[in-house]
């Protein structure tokens, strides 16, 4: 089933973790991220070591692709072709950009803390990033192109006319 934009948001503000796709060359690299999506830039911010794959892609090649994910149960049937699992995704192609200067990127890693530890405030709970650590940081943007979200969580599969699925503890298919 097709989202809409104000579902996509509402994933995004609270999902864990994305996938960042990336390619240099012919060769595609995947990485997964702490990211959080900024509503008044319509962005979304990472960030990674200041030299490396992600890095060298980015500089090379703006073209990237997103991937927010939540699984929940295996949804067995008597059809082979009906087996699924529960599933919420956001998938989002845009252009990538590093991020450098030293109060955007500072801005950028502080909204990140601030979506993973919002108990926490910085300078009481934990010492606020430094000038140092911003310099071993390579902090990104997504400028996003489009989206989609997609759901499937039913509580159970389609199954044959011709008789149901016995009742299963579905604990045991739950996936990891």
């Amino acid at each position: 089933m097709e989202m809409d934009d104000k579902w996509i948001i509402d994933f995004l503000n609270k999902t864990k973790v994305g996938h960042i796709s990336t390619q240099d060359n012919a060769q595609p690299f995947i990485n997964p991220s702490s990211f959080f999506y900024d509503a008044n830039r319509h962005e979304i911010y990472f960030h990674s070591n200041a030299y490396g794959r992600m890095r060298f892609n980015a500089e090379k090649n703006p073209k990237v692709c997103f991937e927010g994910f939540r699984s929940g149960h295996l949804l067995p049937s008597n059809l082979a072709l009906e087996m699924s699992f529960q599933y919420k995704c956001v998938i989002v192609f845009g252009r990538i950009r590093v991020i450098n200067p030293m109060t955007e990127k500072r801005k950028i890693l502080n909204g990140l803390l601030d979506k993973y530890f919002i108990e926490m405030e910085s300078g009481k709970d934990f010492r606020p990033i430094t000038d140092e650590e911003l310099k071993q940081t390579s902090v990104y943007g997504i400028e996003i192109n489009s989206w989609s979200g997609k759901k499937n969580w039913e509580e159970k599969a389609e199954q044959a006319e011709e008789g149901e699925w016995p009742d299963l503890d579905l604990k045991w298919f739950e996936m990891y």
